[in-house]
């Protein structure tokens, strides 16, 4: 029984984003390891930005400095 827990930072990350990480891994798990999708669990958590830090700095710091981990 797959158990994958994906943390992302609490910053709008929409309920249909959840819905398309947790059916994306869940076909990856799928795809790769064989394993049955009803036997899959995806958990999804939110941490703050003053709770996840990056290079020695809260991460909540570097987006005021303008740094995001949007794709360029």
């Amino acid at each position: 029984m797959p158990f994958v827990k994906i943390l992302v930072t609490r910053e709008g990350v929409t309920r249909e984003q959840k819905r398309q990480l947790i059916q994306g891994v869940t076909d990856v798990i799928t795809d790769v390891l064989n394993k049955d999708p009803h036997l899959t669990h995806i958990a999804i958590e939110e941490v703050d930005t003053d709770n996840w830090g990056y290079a020695g700095e809260q991460i909540s710091i570097l987006r005021e400095q303008g740094l995001t981990a949007d794709k360029k």
